[in-house]
């Protein structure tokens, strides 16, 4: 075997240097093209910081001022109170605390009996659809125009249905049906809390129905048909089948309409106006009084970061609580 050879074969069987200080040019390429998705979602993550975390920084600060009226104009001036605005709007024993603890129990049962029979009602419309053949576009469209209406039109069009002296039920319940004897209160009272719940579900069983049905799509039908040939009834194929299959969307769909309506201002407000009875006064109403009315912006302000770490904490739970079972599962 000659040098020549011996030299070929080293080369075939050495590996080539590499230089520590060089980059081949397709690895800069590479590291450029990653960067770039990040690079877009920059203005993106600018913008979502200035928008909401600005505000949350604000309002945190905020509640640690003596803020009212007097000071708003230069705000950061306002006296230093550390966390006595959170002892007042807790204390139970004050008008304040006392007035919050109730609108969070009326919250808490208002999102409770909405978010509930919201998802039922959406469950069972789109599951109703599915086995609709001619009119069902139709059908769907007419469910989806709660959704759709702007929230002023909706809710006011509501109020003068429920207005005692002029408003549409009493007269097609004293005066066309005669089942009731004289004209009701529906805006004021004990009916206020259970008007305020069928106007809401109203507005947000659209919704549910909107995001079950998009979840029915992705079911295939082989699977129905097997299970009916298997002997499966329609029960059976809803405890089994769908409510499994769909569970993911349902567990992203009771967390966000439960954030939606523990939150909501635009419906009491707009049935109510600004002063709302006990019975239908949300939290999200005692805030805007602590704020706007008696331009207590400390008070109101340390209602908000309340309100906003108990729903983180409700949220961590309900995640939690969703991926053990879907860990178990």
């Amino acid at each position: 075997m000659t040098d020549t050879d011996t030299r070929t074969r080293k080369a075939r069987v050495l590996p080539p240097r590499r230089s520590g200080a060089r980059t081949s040019p397709g690895t800069g390429r590479s590291r450029s093209r990653r960067r770039i998705p990040y690079l877009f979602l920059l203005p993106a993550l600018a913008l979502e910081i200035f928008v909401h975390f600005g505000p949350m920084v604000a309002g945190l600060v905020m509640s640690t001022l003596k803020l009212t009226q007097y000071q708003l104009a230069q705000w950061w001036e306002a006296p230093f109170v550390g966390l006595d605005n959170y002892g007042v709007v807790i204390d139970s024993d004050q008008p304040v605390g006392a007035s919050l603890i109730g609108s969070f129990l009326v919250t808490l049962g208002y999102t409770l009996i909405v978010v509930g029979v919201s998802w039922v009602l959406g469950l069972a419309g789109a599951i109703s659809l599915q086995r609709v053949g001619r009119g069902r576009g139709l059908m769907r469209t007419l469910f989806l125009v709660p959704y759709a209406l702007p929230v002023f039109a909706a809710v006011i069009t509501w109020r003068f249905l429920l207005q005692r002296d002029n408003g549409m039920l009493n007269h097609v319940l004293v005066d066309q049906l005669h089942l009731l004897d004289s004209n009701a209160f529906y805006l004021i009272g004990p009916n206020s809390f259970w008007s305020l719940c069928v106007v809401a579900i109203w507005r947000e069983w659209p919704f549910a129905f909107l995001m079950v049905m998009a979840a029915l799509q992705s079911i295939p039908e082989d699977v129905y048909e097997a299970s009916s040939l298997d002997g499966a009834g329609p029960w059976r194929q809803l405890r089994t089948m769908t409510l499994p299959l769909i569970s993911p969307v349902n567990q992203v769909l009771v967390l966000v309409m439960t954030l939606r309506t523990f939150r909501d201002f635009e419906t009491p407000y707009v049935l109510f106006g600004g002063s709302a009875p006990d019975e239908g006064r949300l939290i999200s109403l005692e805030i805007y009084q602590s704020s706007f009315v008696t331009f207590n912006f400390g008070l109101g302000s340390a209602m908000s970061v309340l309100l906003l770490l108990f729903l983180i904490l409700i949220t961590g739970i309900y995640l939690a609580v969703a991926r053990r079972r879907t860990n178990h599962a």
